[in-house]
């Protein structure tokens, strides 16, 4: 009853409503909601860490910018979500308040659109040489046909994709990515998607910000070749799957396109079967069937490996 109370005194202030309600739209940056609340930033700010205290809001630094959104777990999500249907939709100021936010995501993607056209060419010529990455997108969604996905965990998002291929088939998804200018990218993709179950966070794949066992499928897509050593990408993987959790590594076969180091900065060129087998079985998974689809001249495969369920008695 505490926390339920907690939550209502915190929700219980029209700028806080008015914060509930934008933020159920997606992440928004402190600056963000200043401009569209037209408050300063000092209340906006001090409004924001009681809701998060509540538990009504969750908080992620970004560099410099910290992102805001509605909580994703326990009695302060529960109690957001009962709230939202009450704020009435014919509000004049919840309206101009969604008019503003259409502003703030319209310059958010004017902002992504320059990226990608700046680095569309080097995009563009990687997705020349494999398979079209529909047929990625199908073959991910078959691999885990049949399995109930409560917690997506995309390691390298980049911009998003995996994310867009697999929202309709799991409950909320997480996007990890370095590169704050592809999170960009990958938000303003989702925003245009309308998918609303899914995030992007920044972090290192290989210190995920992430606790143990926390992901019932992680997705390694097109990063294994940019890492030093793809081999603590994979522990780190297991390390945040739950038991009878999947992990699809989806990356190159060997290939002998030497120019893909210097104009594209690949460190490996291609992963035999044997050697990602060797990483899953270092990281305590068990490799399970692989996909091939061949490109011109590049091949892509989905490596899966699943982690063992615990049972009782056995041994740490």
């Amino acid at each position: 009853m505490d926390a339920v109370l907690t939550g209502l005194r915190a929700a219980a202030e029209p700028t806080r409503l008015r914060l509930l309600a934008l933020l159920a739209q997606g992440d928004l940056t402190v600056t963000e909601l200043t401009g569209i609340l037209g408050q300063s930033q000092p209340r906006v700010s001090r409004h924001l860490k009681l809701m998060c205290d509540s538990g009504l809001l969750e908080r992620y630094p970004e560099g410099a910018w910290v992102f805001y959104r509605l909580a994703a777990k326990g009695n302060g999500a529960e109690l957001a979500r009962a709230l939202l249907p009450l704020l009435p939709e014919a509000d004049a100021t919840l309206g101009l308040d969604r008019q503003r936010l259409d502003s703030v995501r319209a310059a958010r993607a004017a902002r992504a659109q320059a990226y990608f056209t700046e680095n569309a060419a080097r995009w563009d010529e990687m997705r020349s040489l494999h398979a079209d990455q529909a047929e990625v997108d199908r073959a991910l969604v078959a691999a885990i046909t049949g399995r109930r996905v409560r917690d997506l965990v995309d390691m390298g998002t980049g911009t998003g994709r995996v994310l867009q291929a697999l929202a309709a088939h799991v409950e909320q998804g997480i996007g990890l990515d370095f590169s704050r200018e592809m999170l960009a990218v990958a938000r303003a993709n989702l925003e245009r998607a309308g998918i609303r179950n899914c995030m992007v966070r920044q972090g290192d794949i290989t210190q995920l910000p992430l606790p143990a066992a926390s992901a019932d499928l992680v997705t390694i897509h097109q990063v294994l070749h940019y890492a030093a050593e793809p081999a603590l990408v994979v522990a780190e993987a297991a390390r945040v799957l739950r038991p009878g959790g999947l992990l699809v590594a989806v990356d190159l076969a060997p290939h002998d396109l030497e120019a893909l180091r210097d104009q594209h900065a690949h460190r490996r060129l291609g992963f035999a079967d044997s050697e990602v087998a060797d990483w899953f079985r270092a990281a305590g998974l068990t490799p399970g069937p692989i996909a091939r689809l061949p490109g011109h001249p590049l091949t892509v495969v989905l490596w899966q490996a699943d982690k063992a369920i615990e049972t009782a008695g056995a041994r740490p």
